[in-house]
């Protein structure tokens, strides 16, 4: 059987190391400035990968990060990463809120969704050359793609910036959280449909049976399967170890999950997503259990999937002025417009619609996530790659001031 020779273990030990300090040196950083996290772990990878240390040392760079047997191991703990880290934003959607909030929250989430889906797919279907896409049996899948990634949003972004700016609770807060949550929901399965569309899943899993299984899937998950974990925590929680029984059960069925969903031809990250939607929608599925695995996961693995985006691609070589100009202003008219109609409609004043367009157009982590996906399965280019993330890190540092400026108007 093949292993990993005792250089390759001690290089990956000394990765984990060293990109794990990093990230949490500029994550404190990043708080300093009351910026996200994930804004001060993006730049540890830029100045640790090929962007800075790779132009300045090639040689350290290639010493620390080399290619063989230790970059696959590294890439296996960034996909767990990555795995966990939906698996934790699935906990954060409450159905209950959702069904709370009912009409605005409807209105507000179809709205934010629609119009950027539509804004998003129309420019990069129609002009795929400026986006640099070259593969025209693939167009469709790709203008699908970028339609998803200008609707979706970032919801423990989102949580972050309401809590910081205390109106988490308010009705206004209630509204966004609502709208987010059916966003991710609904997001995230166009983009399963768009990556079985690019045949990523298996080769004998057609199209229309993946889309058919990904449907059953969810609404198996969301039916029976919360009825059984509503009945199971509760002995999990008097007869095993806590909290140790719990977040080792919880993990076990996210990895299964996540691991039916890659086989029937989607991404591990929908079947952890769905599973953490269940789990985290029980009444006996206490806040500081949800508080413990997130600590867990957002202390160490979310900032190794983070620093690692730095690692992928060279940041200055790839970055497109004009591209992601144009993405940026395409994320943003098309998230503030449609979210802040949508509120509108449901009764909101002017003020409080636009503040809910500022608050659901944070795209933070998820985008990123989405964009990875892509860029790994051929789907992007680096330059576009390069502007998403970009545009994840503005729209994220620009959300709380503009929500804070319109909130303080008097519109009516």
């Amino acid at each position: 059987m093949n292993k990993l020779t005792q250089m390759e273990v001690m290089g990956l030990l000394l990765q984990l190391g060293v990109m794990l300090i990093a990230g949490r040196i500029f994550a404190e950083g990043a708080r300093k400035f009351k910026q996200p996290a994930v804004v001060g772990e993006i730049l540890a990878g830029i100045i640790l990968g090929p962007t800075i240390l790779g132009m300045i040392s090639p040689e350290s760079f290639h010493w620390l990060f080399p290619l063989g047997a230790s970059s696959i191991a590294l890439d296996g703990f960034v996909q767990v990463a990555v795995v966990m880290l939906l698996f934790i934003a699935g906990l954060e959607v409450d159905l209950h809120i959702v069904w709370q909030q009912g009409k605005q929250a409807m209105f507000t989430s179809l709205f934010g969704l629609i119009v950027p889906f539509f804004t998003g797919f129309a420019f990069p279907y129609l002009f795929p050359d400026f986006f640099g896409y070259a593969d025209e049996g693939k167009r469709l899948a790709f203008a699908l793609f970028m339609g998803t990634s200008m609707a979706i949003t970032a919801l423990p972004v989102i949580a972050r910036i309401l809590m910081d700016l205390n109106i988490f609770k308010s009705r206004i807060g209630m509204l966004i959280i609502s709208s987010a949550m059916i966003n991710d929901l609904i997001g995230w399965l166009i983009f399963s449909v768009v990556l079985a569309m690019i045949g990523k899943g298996h080769q004998n899993i057609s199209i229309w049976y993946t889309i058919m299984l990904t449907v059953g899937f969810t609404a198996l998950m969301l039916t029976l399967g919360r009825g059984i974990i509503n009945r199971t925590l509760p002995w999990v929680n008097k007869r095993l170890a806590w909290p140790g029984g719990l977040l080792s059960l919880s993990l076990a069925f996210c990895f299964i999950a996540a691991a039916f969903t890659e086989y029937i031809g989607i991404h591990a990250i929908f079947g952890a997503f769905i599973l953490g939607v269940a789990l985290g929608d029980s009444e006996h599925m206490s806040e500081r259990a949800k508080e413990i695995i997130h600590q867990f996961i957002n202390n160490i693995f979310a900032p190794l999937f983070f620093v690692a985006i730095g690692l992928k691609v060279n940041f200055l070589v790839n970055f497109d002025f004009w591209l992601t100009l144009v993405i940026l202003i395409i994320a943003f008219t098309g998230k503030i417009i449609g979210s802040g109609l949508g509120s509108r409609l449901g009764g909101f004043k002017w003020n409080e619609s636009l503040a809910a367009g500022f608050g659901m157009n944070a795209r933070g982590a998820m985008e990123i996530i989405l964009g990875l996906i892509a860029l790994e399965n051929g789907l992007i280019n680096e330059k576009v790659f390069v502007s998403l993330v970009i545009m994840a890190l503005v729209t994220s540092i620009t959300s709380g001031p503009l929500m804070k400026w319109s909130l303080s108007r008097k519109w009516k």
